[in-house]
């Protein structure tokens, strides 16, 4: 047997007294992680009669119940989904019944919603309930500690092999409905090895994640850190950094993944301890590409540490990482293919071309999504034969260049790229420029219909400098971007939408430049 869940096994046999995960003032050692994974696997086969490949989706914040849960259902054979707390009834009800799931685990802040939506997913036998022990719960829910209660004494015997399917991550889609990407045990284990092979990961490693671990990035600190025995400080948001940053110094943390709107905000703070970033050695970036200056800044901010500038997609987990050696000489390279994988720019017949040429990343290897669960037409458009029959390369619909290095570019998605002028303007270059502005907080760059130009291009931006005006930003733009790149107009806001991950929604906000409405998405 090959399956990811015996890395906790393993981790709980060498590491037994061990702190595996750290959420607020709960404290799970390694031995005690995975008697729980085996008493909620044991649970699942009994009570609630899951048998080999069928679906447990886990609803609730990040606690470590979440880690139980996904533990748990690897070892009883089964296939683990967890889905943001913030989702509502009818997008959890399309992903319980879109993916069959036998088994929703849930907290009790979230119950309500749970069973809306189990209540129109037929395939769902039982819903379990993390409460406090004084809750009185619904008649169709049983409370997690008795359904723990309810499992045989010993382990389950082992099931499987590491190409059976172990988990799947729903992604937004361009109608709303979101798609399910199926990642083997095969799957995860490639990715995980190749990600903690270029961080130089470490068994006495102790990783601070404020992400969601219904996000992939956020999803992979877990499974990351039980893979190399290393400590997880799991906490439920980045909302409020003064209490979260301080964690860095006492908890000694070594290794911090933020997203672009995380740094942004730590790049701003005036008041930033130095002494919290003492023992960070690492910090991570995915979701989007960090602006320049903020690379730079964080640099300043933590003198000691690494800094990693990736990208990445659910459907492949990881694609490429920069070597933090290479940040200095070009600093807006997402990098190169992660190590045991091949990436390069394609054209739209899928022929590689030359440096300088933009055109759309091509990714192949073991990390590779099987598909997207029960839509072989997404599929279809994203998943085409390679260079062998039995291969799948994954197009990632991202647009690139690469140096004659071989180092990647991003220059923006497909359906992002704005027209004005009759020239082609990447948004992503246009923020570079607007993050590079003192004062500047978050920025976005749209088009707004223009009989004359076709596009005409418009910043809005969030800014920490209530006198700055219009004008000074444009001006900003206009010394650092070609005529046609530069913003004819400026709008402020106090925040711009995000999606569940921190990721600024430029669809949303290219809709209300068009004056027209996007589907509601799911993170």
């Amino acid at each position: 047997m090959s399956r990811y869940e015996v890395h906790l096994a393993d981790a709980a046999r060498r590491h037994p007294g061990k702190t595996a995960i750290i959420c607020g003032e709960r404290e799970i050692s390694y031995s005690e992680l995975d008697r729980a994974a085996d008493r909620f696997a044991g649970a699942l086969a009994r009570d609630a009669a899951l048998v080999d490949g069928e679906r447990c989706v886990v609803f609730m914040d990040n606690r470590i119940e979440v880690a139980v849960g996904v533990f748990g259902t690897l070892k009883a054979g089964g296939v683990f989904c967890v889905i943001n707390p913030t989702t509502k009834a009818d997008k959890l009800a399309f992903v319980l019944a879109n993916c069959a799931a036998s088994v929703l685990v849930t907290q009790a802040s979230l119950v309500r919603v749970a069973l809306e939506a189990a209540h129109q997913a037929p395939s769902v036998r039982k819903v379990v309930v993390v409460s406090d022990p004084a809750a009185v719960l619904p008649a169709d829910a049983v409370d997690y500690e008795d359904f723990l209660a309810s499992a045989p004494d010993r382990a389950l015997a082992p099931v499987g092999i590491d190409i059976d399917l172990a988990m799947l991550v729903y992604t937004s889609g361009s109608t709303g409905r979101p798609k399910g990407v199926m990642m083997t045990h095969a799957n995860i284990e490639h990715a995980a090895t190749s990600i903690t092979t270029y961080l130089q990961a470490r068994s006495d490693d102790v990783v601070l994640s404020v992400l969601p671990l219904s996000f992939d990035y956020g999803l992979y600190q877990l499974l990351m850190c039980v893979k190399m025995g290393a400590t997880l400080v799991l906490e439920k948001s980045f909302a409020f950094p003064q209490k979260v940053l301080p964690l860095l110094a006492s908890r000694e943390v070594t290794g911090f993944p933020l997203v672009p709107t995380m740094a942004a905000l730590i790049v701003q703070l005036r008041n930033f301890n130095p002494e919290w970033a003492r023992s960070v050695r690492f910090l991570t970036n995915t979701a989007a590409a960090l602006p320049p200056s903020h690379i730079l800044q964080l640099q300043h901010v933590f003198p000691q540490a690494r800094i990693y500038s990736m990208y990445g997609m659910t459907e492949s987990k990881r694609c490429t990482w920069l070597p933090p050696e290479q940040l200095a000489i070009r600093p807006d390279s997402v990098g190169i293919a992660i190590p045991g994988t091949q990436a390069w720019v394609a054209d739209d017949r899928g022929n590689a071309v030359p440096p300088g040429v933009v055109g759309e990343l091509m990714v192949r290897g073991g990390h590779v999504m099987q598909g997207y669960w029960d839509n072989e037409e997404a599929t279809a458009r994203v998943l085409r034969l390679g260079r062998y029959p039995w291969e799948k390369v994954l197009h990632t619909g991202d647009l690139f260049r690469m140096d004659d290095e071989g180092f990647l570019y991003f220059v923006g998605r497909k359906d992002e790229i704005l027209k004005s002028r009759g020239e082609k303007v990447s948004p992503k270059e246009v923020e570079n420029v607007l993050y590079a502005m003192p004062g500047i907080r978050e920025a976005a760059l749209v088009g707004v219909p223009d009989g004359m130009l076709g596009q005409s291009l418009k910043a809005i931006v969030v800014t920490d400098q209530p006198d700055m005006d219009a004008r000074a930003v444009i001006g900003h733009c206009r010394a650092h971007l070609e005529e046609f790149m530069v913003p004819r107009e400026v709008e402020f806001r106090d925040a711009l939408p995000k999606t569940g991950t921190g990721k600024i929604r430029r669809s949303v906000l290219q809709a209300e430049a068009e004056g027209r409405v996007v589907a509601s998405e799911v993170e």
